[in-house]
């Protein structure tokens, strides 16, 4: 038997509102974890209600159940517990850490000439940035995000699989889980609005993604430049907020080895005051890789 979270019917109305809208499930629980409800009992809710818009059980009036399932013993954090970690013969110091949800600040992850080639190579690039549709699945522009990206293709150059093998190191997953490192720029007024890394289970397309490589499990984010000001990394719920200095990155893990996520998580860039911002982002999941268009990234790392 699990605990019993009873809810305002009123509740049921609004939910049921929003997910007829187009709002994603993630940002539901967000919402109601800023109203000051507990994560499970938002979690716990919200799921109930898109699984009822499924078909998968019947609507919640006013209760819903939260199953008493502690984390598994072995569902250790990938980053190991050190103070310095080594990849591609590089010494990573470990700044700051956050035990639970795994966060840590990295230094020393890239260097000066990788950083200016990578923003280099990425500029002719860049295109804006786009999100997750939730009604269609598909890359559309949005406020949300007003930045310029670019993706490199696994092993596209010799600095492009270096860096990829060192970041697969330092994240503990093997580098064909890793999606194509992508480069971002904002520049001064852009910023990109509170969002979790992790996929929604309410999208289609994030259905089919999993069904193809799991979960994302978690995210690297390197600084590749120093802001004049403004630009941090903030986490919220954490009371986190990491300010971009070249070389150095931050790491975080949302998907437990059991396979579940943690939306404590829940990040945002901030807005460039001055000058601009540029970031390398590196995703990892729980198995291979595997486009959109079915194309394996461990074909890719082996075919060269």
């Amino acid at each position: 038997m699990g605990t019993l979270v009873r809810f305002a019917p009123e509740l049921a109305g609004w939910l049921n509102r929003q997910l007829e809208q187009g709002m994603a499930p993630l940002r539901l629980r967000a919402t109601l974890q800023a109203q000051g409800m507990p994560v499970p009992a938002a979690q716990a809710i919200v799921d109930a209600f898109v699984a009822a818009r499924q078909g998968r059980r019947s609507p919640p009036i006013d209760v819903v159940e939260i199953a008493d399932d502690a984390p598994p013993a072995d569902d250790a954090p990938y980053l190991p517990a050190a103070r310095h970690l080594v990849a591609d013969e590089r010494r990573v110091d470990v700044l700051a850490r956050l035990q639970s949800p795994t966060l840590a600040l990295l230094s020393g992850v890239l260097d000066a000439e990788e950083c200016a080639a990578l923003i280099a190579m990425a500029r002719p690039r860049l295109l804006p940035s786009t999100i997750v549709d939730p009604k269609t699945g598909r890359d559309v522009v949005s406020a949300e995000r007003s930045s310029d990206g670019m993706f490199f293709r696994p092993a596209e150059n010799p600095l492009i699989e270096r860096i990829d093998r060192r970041l697969a190191a330092l994240m503990q997953l093997p580098i064909e889980n890793g999606e194509g490192l992508q480069i971002l720029r904002y520049t001064a007024g852009a910023a990109s609005a509170p969002h979790f890394d992790f996929l929604d289970l309410g999208s289609a397309a994030s259905r089919a993604s999993i069904a193809r490589s799991g979960q994302r499990v978690s995210t690297l984010v390197c600084y590749l430049n120093d802001v004049q000001a403004g630009g941090d990394t903030v986490f919220p719920a954490l009371g986190w907020s990491v300010a971009p200095q070249r070389g150095n990155a931050v790491y975080f893990e949302y998907c437990s080895r059991s396979g579940r996520v943690d939306p404590r998580t829940l990040h945002a860039g901030g807005r460039v005051l001055a000058g601009e911002k540029w970031v390398a982002t590196k995703w990892m999941r729980q198995r291979r890789f595997v486009s959109a268009d079915g194309v394996s990234m461990r074909a890719q790392w082996h075919d060269r």
